[in-house]
């Protein structure tokens, strides 16, 4: 029994075709769900073209033999969980073949087109993937059947308009990504309609231009992605309706300066990365408002010092990123203000010389400090990053240093230490260094020189390798400390006794006759107890004295 005849007289094979185990719906299967008499022209629900589309493709399906109807041979259909992945099959249409319960619909590295009516089948859908495909266009109201879709993916196409009709019907939708689209401009209201949206992401495109009212609408978005674009200058104002915004990804645009109130209406920011935003200015008052931002990026921009005072108001700032600027050093109290922050990252900073003493020290809550590719990096003062009670990993790889001072940290206290990638001269004073990185198995150091230690591990050197002319340098400084501080006692020893020189001598001839005159007193009262005197006392012990009485 051919197709034909088996929708003519409805026989239960006719209902599924299977492949690979699967079962799947013919188009027999589809005239019973959709019914012709559902396409007439009356009906309110397809216009004449999608009748004329739909019955065309319901026509194709009953040409083609049973066991190719249903899942396509380059795709995986799993009915069970409602899951068709057709990636890389070279379609160019929408199947209309599959499982009308479909919930989730895998369309990427094809060269689809278009969304057509095909789509209007599958109104359980919940997750569509159709990126990197061959859209250029959507057409108004393409969407307006799946009003259960919460994530829908359209990046990598080549989209170059959209507009408040694109995306009409869709009232469940709660990720949106467009990323790396033609797109240039963002119209007024062309989002109103996505009340659930939490993540939009519209990075990687060329938009210049954004709307005021761009964003009216999006009352439950969290996380905004406008990166990649080529905006020069913040749309401060269509951000003032994003009250739940959480992040803003708006790096890699030509946003030369920051102005006062940047970030207004944003007060629940948690994330902002303004990496490569090409900032040379950040005015004084830019991050006002922003009380509960914890990381804040701004690496690979154009400042020339640390915006110590711009940042001082982020008092829950947790991690900070501030590496490819322009400073040459970081001063005393750099981050003044900052004092929740925990991690601390400069990588790349290549005018970066110098850090001073104290550069942390209102920053007690510094768990990790990553110093890391700053080519020009050769010296940190001693204390720099002592008095730093939390801090456990030191990451200081790839900079110019050619030694380490052991006054530098806090080491014995740190539970990660990398001082890789440099040109180090390996002598006696990084045997402590060496000591403790074998006492806690931490990363390697390989030598520069001397020529003899070139490439050897520092931890595997012995004193003895190092030249060190004590088994232990702590030792010599304890040796140094102790002959100094006894040149300085004696020496202030001596000071004392020549200035008060008549005094000590006065003081000694007063003690030498007090002495003498005690001798003499002595040796004048003193008598000599005989055997007589012993005797007598002796027989008068037991006598009473007769009292006597005047006549």
């Amino acid at each position: 029994m051919d197709i034909l005849e088996r929708i003519k007289f409805g026989t239960p094979s006719s209902n599924m075709s299977k492949g690979s185990g699967k079962e799947y719906p013919t188009s027999s299967f589809l005239m019973k769900q959709h019914h012709p008499s559902q396409f007439r022209r009356p009906s309110n629900e397809m216009s004449a073209r999608s009748y004329a589309v739909t019955l065309g493709l319901l026509l194709l399906s009953l040409s083609t033999p049973a066991n190719a109807v249903g899942c396509p041979s380059t795709c995986k259909c799993n009915d069970e969980i409602y899951v068709v992945e057709c990636e890389g099959s070279k379609l160019d249409v929408l199947p209309i073949t599959l499982n009308p319960a479909l919930q989730r619909l895998g369309l990427r590295n094809n060269k689809i087109k278009s969304v057509d009516e095909a789509f209007q089948f599958y109104k359980d859908l919940l997750y569509v993937d159709l990126s990197n495909n061959h859209f250029v266009s959507i057409q108004p109201k393409s969407f307006i059947y799946q009003e259960k879709l919460q994530e829908l993916h359209l990046n990598k196409n080549k989209l170059s308009a959209i507009n408040n009709k694109t995306f009409l019907g869709l009232q469940s939708l709660t990720v949106l990504n467009l990323r790396e689209n033609y797109m240039e401009e963002l119209p007024a209201g062309v989002f109103s309609g996505l009340k659930k949206l939490e993540e939009l992401n519209l990075g990687k495109n060329r938009i210049s231009r954004i709307d005021v009212k761009a964003f009216d609408g999006l009352v439950s978005l969290r996380v905004l992605y406008l990166d990649d674009n080529m905006l020069s200058t913040l749309p401060t104002e269509s951000f003032s309706n994003l009250g739940s915004l959480a992040e803003l990804h708006i790096g890699l645009n030509a946003v030369s300066q920051l102005p006062d109130d940047a970030f207004k209406g944003l007060a629940t920011l948690s994330v902002l990365d303004l990496n490569n935003a090409g900032l040379a200015n950040i005015s004084m008052n830019a991050f006002r408002g922003l009380n509960g931002l914890r990381n804040l990026n701004l690496a690979g921009n154009r400042l020339q010092t640390i915006p110590t005072a711009q940042l001082s108001n982020l008092r829950r700032l947790e991690e900070l990123s501030i590496g490819q600027n322009e400073f040459e050093r970081i001063g005393k109290d750099a981050f003044k203000g900052l004092t929740n922050l925990r991690k601390l990252e400069i990588t790349g900073a290549n005018n970066l010389i110098t850090i001073e003493r104290d550069a942390f020290a209102e920053n007690l809550n510094l768990e990790t400090i990553i110093l890391a590719s700053n080519k020009k990096l050769e010296h940190v003062e001693d204390g720099a990053l002592v008095g730093l009670p939390n801090l456990k990993h030191l990451i200081l790889r790839g900079n110019s240093f050619k030694s380490f001072s052991e006054g530098m940290a806090s080491w014995s206290e740190l539970r990660t230490i990398e001082v890789t990638d440099h040109h180090i001269k390996c002598d006696c004073s990084l045997l402590w260094l060496g000591n403790l990185m074998a006492l806690k198995n931490m990363s390697n150091a390989q030598c520069s020189s001397p020529p003899h230690l070139r490439e050897r591990f520092l931890r595997s050197l012995t004193s003895a390798d190092l030249d060190c002319s004590f088994a232990d340098p702590r030792q010599t400084a304890i040796l140094i400390t102790l002959l100094v501080s006894s040149v300085i006692l004696l020496g202030g020893l001596g000071l004392f006794l020549f200035r008060y020189r008549q005094r000590v001598r006065e003081a000694l001839k007063d003690y030498k006759w007090n002495k003498r005159a005690i001798s003499r007193k002595e040796h004048e009262y003193q008598k000599t107890f005989s055997d007589d005197d012993y005797i007598l006392r002796a027989s008068h012990h037991n006598v009473k004295p007769i009292p006597v009485t005047e006549l």
